[in-house]
């Protein structure tokens, strides 16, 4: 009986240290995984829900809930105007409640899909699948994708016409952004054309009939550009097409703006320096005429003047 009792002691004395290693190496295990997935979240960052096209989409398709999935990015990576998913779920209330915004506070991204209409947003250019929407990728609720469309308060719509020697034909696109260059008779002390900046980092909002990405044809030259500019701008552009020939380069980034006067005429070009004639003026002499006899003499006499 005893020797019964002894062994069973023992095989439960051998499971007990068993379950304890056991335990150690799944605590072990699951401390190690936990530090792994705290820093790969570290690593990673906070994760924003946002919406984006469950498909691909033209310019001018109307966006519906049906079109849109959810899709997690990194906050540090997520695109400026992204419409986020609310906390609750992609229902039909604003991302944030609105705040008094501060001055250099960007301003707050609107519902998606507003709850006070059920008008659909219309797309602004080409999108693939699973693309993040943007508020400048979409049109407001109920307006048609159009010039309209891209054009910010305040600002108008002026076509310029172009061809192959204008410089972009060909290869600019809408959205692009543009320098517009006149050359013209300046006039006055400037002898000859000038070419000068008139216009820098401008925005194209349309190319012939195309005003969104991917329905441009790149076969085709563009006869006409069309500008996004306040009214200002129009008149400078209308009186500088009436008066002149207009080229445009290509600006790689909208925020390349070239501040101050650009210009160059002939003398520039061909580094062509003009010195200015100085005309020395005679000293002024005063004299008298004095009639000796026959003879006339003529006495100089100081200038009272």
């Amino acid at each position: 009986m005893r020797a019964v009792f002894a062994l069973v002691l023992v095989v439960g004395m051998a499971l007990a240290g068993v379950a304890v290693y056991m335990a150690q190496s799944y605590m072990g295990q699951t401390e190690t995984a936990l530090a792994k997935a705290t820093a790969y979240r570290e690593k990673v960052g906070k994760l924003v829900e946002v919406y984006a096209v469950g498909k691909a989409m033209q310019y001018g398709d109307p966006l519906t809930q049906a079109d849109v999935v959810s899709v997690f990015v990194q906050e540090k990576f997520l695109p400026v105007g992204a419409f986020v998913v609310p906390k609750d779920g992609p229902a039909e209330k604003p991302a944030a409640e609105p705040v008094a915004a501060s001055k250099d506070a960007p301003a707050p991204i609107p519902a998606l899909f507003p709850k006070d209409t059920d008008k659909p947003r219309f797309i602004m250019r080409s999108m693939e699948q699973n693309e993040i929407l943007l508020v400048s990728r979409v049109t407001e609720p109920g307006q048609m994708a159009g010039l309209t469309g891209k054009l910010e308060k305040g600002m108008r719509a002026f076509q310029i016409k172009v061809d192959v020697a204008s410089g972009v034909a060909g290869f600019v696109a809408p959205d692009d952004h543009i320098d517009i260059y006149w050359t013209g008779v300046a006039g006055g002390s400037v002898s000859g054309e000038v070419t000068r900046l008139i216009e820098s980092a401008i925005r194209v909002i349309a190319v012939d009939q195309a005003s969104g990405q991917g329905q441009q044809s790149g076969s085709t030259v563009a006869r006409t550009v069309t500008v996004a500019a306040t009214p200002e701008q129009v008149a400078r552009l209308a009186q500088a097409q009436a008066t002149g020939r207009l080229a445009m380069s290509l600006v790689g980034s909208p925020e390349d703006v070239v501040d101050g006067l650009v210009e160059v005429d002939s003398d520039k070009l061909l580094g062509i320096e003009r010195q200015e004639i100085v005309v020395e003026e005679a000293p002024e002499v005063c004299s008298i005429k004095t009639r000796k006899g026959a003879e006339v003499v003529e006495i100089p006499i100081p200038c009272t003047n």
